[in-house]
């Protein structure tokens, strides 16, 4: 009895401390980033939970400077990858060069070998270019001539989408969205808050004046925390029944999958341990769904048509699924 309340004392205080890191990165990248606390939780909580982000966002909304904070934040290696229609799969993974005087090829790694990666436009390379990247996302492992090499423990990336309708973007497969574990439309900035940017100019409140608050291991042990928040079966169920009401939505051509649900778990479970919980709430997966889902719907071309958007159906969804009691 006497180890078993030991165990979950060690547990409640791992809980503990996984929260404060939390923390103490989320209120290091708002000293960046201005004005957007809910986007930088949920790409903190993909961030933890193992998964990779989408933005899709305007040019000019402080993308870039949002990934370059996390990495600085968390003092680890970060790379950026402009995509053009003209980037090749090796540009990203990297290529075999044969050496002469030792008769012997070498790998020569490409940036995908960091540990966050900024893939910014990727909807603008060809798509055998963006499934070399997805490839490094999905295995986290590249594979070239035939030879296997294994990207770093600490592997996410954050890939940034123009929006759809913009000249010269090849759309992305409904398969390489199913790889984003959420997608993020941050959005311009509110007037008050850009005169808050501005004066942060002035006074330096820049990315060069940001130092670490944490580190590699510290993310190591806050995804432990994170797989170790529980979830009653009722809740299980309950988004099982969200994501297959995706599959059903009449305006719907392809809904969600199984990975959808696992994200859904996942980034509920990440909300939980941000909020000091040991156990998921149905207000986690409310608040998550919209995130892992909208983007994962293709939706058909007479809803689109009409002005219905794949947040209005995932709303919608929520809105007629009964919570669990």
């Amino acid at each position: 009895m006497h180890d078993h309340q030991n165990e979950s004392r060690i547990e409640a205080i791992n809980f503990v401390h996984a929260a404060e890191i939390y923390q103490r990165i989320a209120e290091n990248i708002q000293k960046v980033i201005r004005g957007k606390s809910q986007t930088i939780k949920l790409l903190l909580a993909a961030f933890f939970a193992g998964g990779h982000v989408l933005l899709e966002d305007v040019p000019g909304t402080g993308k870039t400077t949002l990934a370059k904070t996390l990495a600085r934040s968390v003092n680890t290696k970060f790379g950026r990858l402009q995509f053009t229609p003209d980037l090749l799969p090796s540009d990203i993974v990297g290529v075999s060069i044969y050496r002469q005087h030792s008769g012997l090829f070498e790998f020569i790694r490409g940036p995908v070998f960091t540990s966050i990666l900024l893939a910014d436009e990727i909807n603008r390379a060809s798509p055998r270019t963006q499934s070399a990247l997805l490839e490094a996302m999905e295995e986290r492992q590249v594979t070239v001539e035939g030879q296997r090499h294994t990207l770093g423990k600490l592997f996410f990336v954050i890939a940034t989408q123009n929006p759809v309708e913009s000249h010269g973007t090849y759309p992305l497969p409904e398969s390489q969205m199913d790889r984003f574990m959420i997608e993020l439309v941050p959005g311009y900035l509110d007037r008050d808050m850009e005169a808050v940017v501005l004066n942060d100019q002035l006074r330096g409140h820049t990315l060069e004046n940001i130092q670490a608050v944490a580190n590699e291991n510290d993310v190591e042990n806050v995804t432990g925390a994170l797989l170790q928040v529980r979830i009653t079966e009722e809740l299980r169920y309950y988004i099982v029944d969200l994501v297959s009401s995706t599959r059903n939505s009449e305006h719907v051509v392809l809904g969600a999958g199984m990975r959808a649900s696992l994200s859904v778990l996942r980034i509920a479970q990440a909300l939980a341990l941000f909020d000091g919980r040991q156990f998921v709430v149905p207000e986690d997966i409310v608040e998550a769904a919209p995130y892992v889902l909208a983007h994962r719907l293709q939706i058909s071309s007479q809803a689109k048509f009409s002005g219905v958007t794949p947040a209005a159906i995932i709303d919608a969804i929520i809105e007629s699924t009964p919570l669990p009691k």
